[in-house]
């Protein structure tokens, strides 16, 4: 991910399917929290802002700017940055089972085909499965944190912080209500990681399969840099477009909207009381947003792992 792809076409020397130790994973889990950590806390004023336009009908018509400026006219500066606590630490555990995970199912599924040689046709699946894995189990870890900080934000009468937020949330709903957003967080952060992930390896891809072997091996830092960070942007706005509509309803459901019933009840119904415009209401800040979080984690990650002395992930570009 990010990293200089390795050939791996027939005409290359071949690559050897690396076999990671505990000890990388625990890079990979680290450096996945720290990234996820920084850029989630980094965004929380402009994910307040996002979240009170889907939810508040006062402010489901403002923009990104204007609805900041009514929540700080309304509640000052400190209105930003509601809900930081449960960002912080939901996206450290989230953040860092699901760069680990991705790199775990990635490597164990490209094992499985054969090696890197026989994954390379197979790659798009691989991208989308590895993805899907390590988020699914990524979201366990997630979604209690996540209601409590839609909570906070959505009602700042509810708790003064993580702590006080979560307890409460624990005591009155207990697990039911901790997990009642499993479902739609699913799937709104499945097809994030999807296209987080996928969009960004497909983006390199295209960006390294136009180079000559001798470009690719003297390629310079900043040309790197700036595949890295097109290819990291553009996996954002992917990332942000696909999830949009299950962030709009996991958001309404975390508000208690919607009728009684099963949670795909409750999906199905609120959808259709949205409509299209309603489901990606607040796309635009949170476009914004997502571009900036997915390339700043990937450029980050890569970062990180290199200086914690982590080997690279495996990379079935094909090349030609």
């Amino acid at each position: 991910m990010g990293s200089k792809p390795k050939s791996t076409t027939s005409s290359s020397s071949a690559y050897v399917l690396p076999q990671f130790a505990p000890k990388d994973y625990t890079k990979f889990f680290t450096a996945g929290a720290l990234v996820a950590t920084l850029t989630h806390g980094a965004v929380t004023p402009i994910d307040v802002v996002k979240t009170r336009i889907q939810i508040d009908p006062e402010l489901a018509r403002h923009s990104l700017f204007s609805g900041g400026r009514k929540i700080v006219a309304s509640e000052g500066p400190k209105g930003l940055l509601t809900g930081f606590g449960p960002t912080a630490v939901g996206y450290f555990v989230q953040g860092g089972a699901k760069f680990a995970g991705y790199e775990f199912w990635k490597k164990n599924i490209v094992e499985t085909i054969g090696g890197p040689e026989n994954a390379i046709p197979y790659r798009m699946p691989i991208y989308l499965l590895s993805a899907s894995a390590a988020e699914f189990f990524a979201d366990i870890l997630l979604t209690p944190l996540e209601a409590t900080r839609i909570r906070l934000v959505s009602d700042r009468k509810y708790a003064t912080g993580l702590v006080t937020g979560f307890t409460r949330l624990a005591r009155e709903g207990g697990i039911r209500e901790m997990y009642a957003g499993f479902l739609p967080i699913l799937c709104k952060q499945i097809p994030f990681a999807i296209g987080q992930f996928t969009v960004n390896e497909l983006c390199h891809e295209l960006a390294y399969r136009n180079m000559s072997d001798e470009q690719r091996r003297n390629i310079s830092t900043i040309h790197k840099g700036f595949i890295d960070l097109g290819s990291g942007l553009t996996a954002g706005a992917a990332a942000a477009f696909l999830s949009q509509p299950a962030d709009t309803l996991l958001s309404q459901i975390n508000k208690g909207h919607g009728p009684q019933g099963s949670m795909i009840y409750r999906l199905t119904t609120l959808a259709r009381q949205a409509g299209f415009r309603g489901l990606f209401s607040g796309l635009g800040p949170r476009t914004v947003m997502t571009m900036g979080l997915v390339s700043g984690q990937f450029l980050l990650y890569d970062t990180i792992k290199h200086a914690m002395g982590a080997p690279p992930g495996i990379e079935i570009h094909k090349e030609s």
